[in-house]
């Protein structure tokens, strides 16, 4: 029998020791198995030395609100929050930060006295550093168009509009889904524009245009409408499976700057570890953990 403390592990990353005084946090989603937000998490803590732990939670549609008390009496410090349950997580916090009440979404949960649940949107801080940090592109004046309107897709337009964004156009499958994400920014001077999916290729993104990807099409080869792109333009897709994603490649080959979804997930982590730990977040460590787990999972 194997002795010492039990421990978190998620797709062969090391162990990570859970003793009685670990402070526990992990991320809410369904599923979670293929998540990287353990190895990332885990690998942060373990270079500042804390005593920490980041575990997968899979918790499927309709057992959220069970979810989310159960981190509350279990004594949990925190979880991020993943698809499906974005929206919901919202509603169920005591309080929100000001993004997360203007996205209507959650991504970061911080457990606080007397067990009163505080959500955040890391998401919209995350896409800001990465993209005018990391990437170096700033959005001040631009045109930028973006698929999807789900929480992402409200954190990456808040964030867009915030940075001094000129014009945004939405691409859905459905209108009406735009809402959200309209209401979002009424009080900001961006000019919005929702269309349809397939109207996304005649979209003028003129020069300087960026393109966001906030939705799962290319996770399995299906190709978005894209619009003519060319040097200049900046495209993110936020997926990071697979290594390139069809965007990503399609946006090269065209000449365009494109980055997949890894950056945007570490930043957005750092600010949940920054939220909980109050430590400025070792990024390159969470990197290195995460671009190990990528190369992991494409040589299985």
């Amino acid at each position: 029998m194997r002795e010492g403390p039990p421990s978190a592990t998620e797709g062969g990353a090391p162990a990570v020791p859970i003793r009685g005084s670990t402070t526990v946090v992990g991320v809410i989603g369904w599923p979670v198995r293929y998540s990287l937000s353990p190895q990332i998490h885990n690998a942060g803590f373990a270079a500042l030395g804390l005593d920490w732990a980041y575990v997968p939670l899979p918790v499927p549609p309709g057992k959220l609100r069970a979810a989310v008390e159960g981190l509350v009496a279990m004594g949990f410090a925190g979880a991020n929050v993943t698809i499906p349950h974005k929206s919901g997580a919202a509603e169920l916090c005591d309080e929100l930060s000001e993004e997360a009440a203007r996205v209507a979404a959650v991504n970061t949960l911080a457990v606080g006295e007397e067990g009163r649940v505080r959500g955040h949107d890391t998401d919209v801080e995350g896409f800001d550093r990465f993209l005018r940090g990391e990437a170096g592109c700033d959005p001040a004046g631009r045109t930028a168009l973006v698929f999807g309107a789900g929480g992402a897709a409200r954190a990456c337009a808040l964030a867009l509009a915030r940075a001094g964004l000129a014009r945004l156009l939405v691409a859905v499958r459905e209108p009406a889904r735009a809402e959200p994400l309209v209401r979002a920014l009424g009080d900001l001077p961006t000019e919005v524009e929702v269309m349809r999916f397939g109207a996304a290729e005649g979209a003028e993104l003129g020069e300087g245009g960026i393109v966001v990807n906030a939705t799962p099409v290319g996770a399995a080869g299906e190709r978005l409408p894209l619009p003519r792109l060319g040097p200049g333009t900046v495209v993110v897709d936020l997926l990071y499976r697979p290594d390139p994603t069809p965007l990503v490649e399609a946006a090269r080959a065209a000449g365009a700057e494109a980055h997949g979804g890894l950056g945007m997930l570490l930043h957005q982590a750092a600010c949940s570890f920054e939220l909980w730990t109050g430590r400025a977040a070792p990024l390159e460590a969470m990197r290195a953990a995460a671009e190990r787990a990528l190369g992991a999972a494409r040589g299985r």
